[in-house]
């Protein structure tokens, strides 16, 4: 008899003396211990006994379980249930379906062990986990939120939902739950990785790069994490750092598009344009191309100037995985090829305020070819592109549709029309003049015109994902703001750091009253320059005509090129470049020269 059969039998001998509870006690004892023959020597003993002993029926099945016979799992389980369908006998059966891909199945069998005991927190994590496999994530959320209701500090169900809640965007929400994840299992890789995804989501750049660099530490070498604190430094305006970390991540996953797609945007913001055409071509040779990539690739040439492969290659937005503001249309999609005469079109914002008044320009070269054109804008544009030429009506983003033939998205009308550098059609002014009544008001409250005016915007939008490098602060434009001009508030989003800034200014500050974009047009019309960062309300100024002094990062959005300070686009604008150093300090100090001179000709009048 060998070594394992005397403790068998000893173990068999001694459980003799047990009543039945305690000999089942025993044998869950010596399969936690591992000692599988030990708890089958326990319920072959109670089943000896009583066939249908339920506790040792479940533990046959928990035992076959361990050693991967799901089948006669199955039935024992099924069996332990008969007898009484105990919580933990089905979340047994729950576990063994799952393992057997039989999710649906395994649902019901945890939905109703919680039914049967609500009050333990267990079995709502296993629920959670089933509807996470069947990616019922609203539903997991629940589960996993339940969980923490019975047991706050449950540290896997804290990060499933801080996770859960990332992966839908609620970036705040996530955080809390991963920062108790971290006070209750300090120093944990997963929990630092995911919440350093959230903090760089909020912007919060520096805390996300910290978090980086501690799961780094902990688990070196891991791709994601190296990719991550690569995306931190770019944030952080460290180009050159950020592709030393994506170069590394790749040498460990050389195939992943993802870090492949950052480094190619690293190189092409710090505009070593020849090396991301490379890379771009590598990736394609490779096909490891996806949507993203095609995007990117399609705005590099755009800015390059290659308008003609840029605008088919932007066609690649809609593949790229995430919300957009476009709806699936049953009705064709019209991209210039087809005859439109006699066809009610609707053309639909699908991108930015901006880009919708950069792009409304093509709406009466749609109508010259004989369709019936609705627009369908952001409401705040609505009032003001109502009147717009061409158009047969305007509709808010949310309004009920009417009938129409085709669409057009804002954005492809360029592609549509085939258009150059030397095609754009730039008209000095093409918005529709606001309301007069509205401009003598403005006019009213501004006072004497014996000062030039100039309307300020210095920052844009925070979910912008390039607004790091295009906004400034308001403190930023202080070297500009003690000449002697009226200045005039047209920023709508202050920020919290710019309060205080200027509330201690002497700016006019009337864009508390500015409803919408026709409100802000009639206060433009009364201004004699608008200097802004590459917001809408730098499209709004150039597009009624006003003179527009555009405030540029190293490596601009495509549509303002490279190495010119006029656009193609709006023949009234100016533009302010930064240089290799990334810094508006020097071109606020250009713009400063500027001005001087603009202010005292306004004064010499």
């Amino acid at each position: 008899m060998n070594r394992r059969e005397r403790r068998a039998r000893k173990s068999n001998t001694e459980a003799s003396a047990l009543t039945p509870a305690a000999q089942c006690d025993a044998g869950h004892r010596h399969l936690r211990a591992g000692q599988a023959l030990e708890a089958q020597l326990c319920c072959q003993k109670l089943l000896a006994a009583d066939p249908n002993h339920a506790g040792a029926l479940h533990l046959m099945g928990m035992i076959a379980f361990q050693n991967k016979q799901y089948d006669h799992a199955l039935e024992w389980m099924a069996r332990a249930i008969a007898q009484g369908p105990k919580p933990d006998y089905l979340a047994s059966l729950g576990a063994i379906l799952l393992r057997q891909g039989r999710q649906e199945e395994a649902l019901k069998a945890f939905d109703k062990a919680v039914q049967l005991n609500p009050d333990d927190a267990a079995l709502w994590k296993q629920l959670g986990d089933a509807l996470l496999q069947l990616q019922r994530h609203d539903h997991a959320l629940l589960s996993f939120q339940h969980v923490l209701k019975l047991d706050p500090r449950h540290q896997d169900a804290a990060y499933k939902c801080g996770v859960l809640h990332q992966d839908a965007g609620r970036f705040e929400e996530a955080l809390t739950h991963l920062d108790i994840c971290d006070e209750l299992l300090p120093n944990h890789a997963p929990t630092l990785q995911a919440r350093a995804r959230a903090l760089l989501s909020l912007k919060r750049f520096d805390d996300a790069l910290a978090d980086n660099l501690r799961a780094e530490a902990l688990a070196p070498g891991n791709a994601d994490t190296l990719n991550n604190i690569g995306a931190c430094l770019q944030s952080l305006g460290r180009e050159e750092e950020a592709l030393v970390w994506f170069d590394s991540a790749l040498e460990r996953l050389p195939d992943s598009i993802e870090i492949l797609n950052n480094k190619a945007n690293i190189l092409q913001q710090l505009q070593r344009f020849d090396e991301a055409l490379a890379l771009y071509d590598d990736i394609r040779a490779r096909r490891l191309n996806n949507a993203t990539t095609d995007w990117n690739l399609a705005l590099l040439r755009m800015l390059l100037g290659d308008f003609e492969a840029g605008w088919t290659g932007r066609e690649a937005r809609w593949t790229i995985p995430g919300p957009s503001p476009y709806p699936k249309f049953n009705q064709p999609m019209w991209l210039g090829k087809e005859s439109i005469e006699g066809k009610t079109i609707l053309i639909h914002v699908d991108e930015g305020l901006g880009d919708t008044i950069q792009f409304v320009r093509y709406v009466p070269m749609v109508a010259a070819r004989g369709a019936r054109v609705i627009l369908v804008v952001e409401r705040p544009l609505a009032s003001l592109l109502s009147g717009f030429p061409g158009v047969s009506q305007c509709l808010a983003f949310s309004d009920t549709l009417p009938a129409f033939d085709m669409h057009c998205p804002f954005g492809s009308l360029p592609l549509a029309f085939n258009t150059h550098l030397n095609t754009i059609p730039a008209e000095t002014a093409y918005l529709p003049s606001p309301q007069q009544n509205r401009v003598q008001q403005w006019n009213a409250r501004l006072g004497a015109h014996d000062r030039l005016r100039v309307g300020l915007v210095w920052s844009g939008s925070r979910t912008h994902r390039n607004d790091h490098n295009r906004s400034t602060s308001l403190q930023a434009l202080s070297r500009i703001l003690d000449i002697d001009a009226a200045f005039v508030s047209l920023q709508k989003d202050i920020r919290e750091s710019d309060r205080a800034e200027l509330a201690n200014s002497n700016i006019i500050d009337f864009t508390a009253e500015l409803s919408d974009f026709e409100d802000t047009a009639a206060l433009v019309k009364c201004l004699d320059l608008v200097i802004s960062v590459d917001t809408s309300a730098a499209h709004l100024a150039s597009a009624l005509g006003c003179p527009t002094w555009i405030l540029l990062p190293w490596t601009p959005d495509y549509r303002w090129l490279l190495g010119r300070d006029d656009s193609p686009w709006y023949p009234t604008a100016r533009l302010f470049r930064q240089d290799e150093t990334r810094n508006y300090a020097p071109v606020l100090d250009r713009v400063r020269v500027e001005l001087l001179k603009l202010a005292a000709a306004k004064a010499s009048l």
